[in-house]
Formats: structure tokens, C-alpha cells, sequence
């Protein structure tokens, strides 16, 4: 039995612990955070707004969804 936040992910999910992805903010959550998508998979971003578009690098992955923070270059 996996609990979340431990072993590999399965082929449902299509991001991947430390990466970085282009993302658009398309929503907020419950806690503020803003809301993007990737691949319909929904990942939380602290610190943005709708219609930002962000690198994202993952920082936490669950089942139904991950975490992440902005990249700045």
C-alpha cells in the first residue's frame, strides 16, 4: 500500500517531482493559491494570479494533484 507523497506515481499522473513545466493560471484556490493545469491535472502555484503565465518547477506530487513554485530565470 502507497501513501501519498511516497514510491512512483502512477501513469495517471502527468507531472513529475522537480521538473518544470509552462503553465497558465487559470483559477484560484480555497487557499489563494493559484490553480494551473497540466494535462488536466491540477497543480497549485503560491503567488500568482489568474492569467499568469509561469514556469512552474513541481515540488510535491500527490494523486489527484501536485504543488509547485515559480521559477524565476
Amino acid at each position: 500500500m502507497a501513501f501519498a507523497g511516497s514510491g512512483p506515481r502512477g501513469p495517471s499522473v502527468p507531472v513529475e517531482e522537480g521538473k518544470v513545466y509552462e503553465a497558465k493560471i487559470e483559477d484560484i484556490g480555497r487557499e489563494g493559491d493559484g490553480l494551473a493545469r497540466i494535462q488536466n491535472f491540477v497543480v497549485f502555484v503560491p503567488g500568482t494570479k489568474v492569467g499568469d503565465q509561469v514556469k512552474v518547477r513541481i515540488t510535491k506530487v500527490h494523486r489527484r494533484m501536485a504543488f509547485g513554485e515559480v521559477v524565476t530565470e
